[in-house]
């Protein structure tokens, strides 16, 4: 048999093109130094030929299967650093469209969500997530989360935010501030402190230690943000 179509990711059925499969193995067989592109031609037919010889005749394989089977004849066909090349092009895609889905989803949930049935809406206390700027700096900020996760931290940091072993606060200001680096109040008040502009004494009663700590922590942060 020959195979006509291949089943995409989204489902749809689409018309099979062989040449595809020659061309993710030459750009593999590429990054170790491969430059026979008739290789890369020869083992996308084994690709398919293994597919028709193990599968009923009129089957139609899908993309997972097939990059499956890639992998297996590279191997077999001696070529296991290609195989590895393909393999880490084949994980680097996967995570792209992971983020794209992740990220789309969490779109749909901040534009059609009520705050009061969305965790990520009430995230932050400071926003009005039903609001249409509120609406707007999530999505700035989910989309800023969603390129730390998937550029910038290491994997597995990642992976243990997103099974909540750890927390990273404030991940969409990730590399452009320090927010969550305040200063140790304790060390401040004990004895007073200077302002620049006069002395203030340590606070004796506990309003008076609060109004100073918000100030303080205000005004650091606000030098943060500038």
């Amino acid at each position: 048999m020959m195979i006509e179509f291949i089943i995409k990711r989204d489902n749809r059925k689409v018309p099979f093109d062989a040449t595809k499969i020659a061309d993710a193995v030459y750009k593999a067989a590429e990054k170790c130094g491969g430059t026979d592109k008739e290789t890369a031609i020869n083992i996308a037919s084994k690709v398919c030929d293994y597919y028709e010889a193990n599968n009923p005749e009129g089957s139609i394989p899908t993309v997972e299967q097939m990059q499956d089977i890639v992998e297996k004849v590279l191997i077999e066909e001696g070529h296991a650093r290609t195989a590895k090349e393909y393999i880490l092009y084949r994980h680097e895609r996967t995570r792209h469209r992971d983020m794209k889905t992740n990220l789309m989803n969490t779109i749909r949930e901040i534009t059609f969500a009520d705050a009061k049935d969305s965790d990520i809406k009430r995230e932050n206390a400071n926003i009005d997530g039903d609001t249409s700027m509120g609406t707007m700096l999530k999505y700035g900020s989910t989309t800023s989360k969603e390129f730390y996760m998937n550029y910038v931290l290491e994997p597995e940091h990642a992976r243990l935010h997103r099974e909540g072993f750890i927390h990273i606060h404030d991940m969409d200001f990730y590399t452009m501030t320090t927010t969550c680096t305040q200063i140790d109040l304790t060390k401040l008040f004990t004895g007073g402190f200077s302002t620049g502009h006069g002395f203030l004494r340590e606070p004796n009663d506990i309003s008076s230690y609060a109004a100073l700590a918000c100030i303080a922590i205000q005004s650091n942060q606000n030098d943060q943000h500038k």
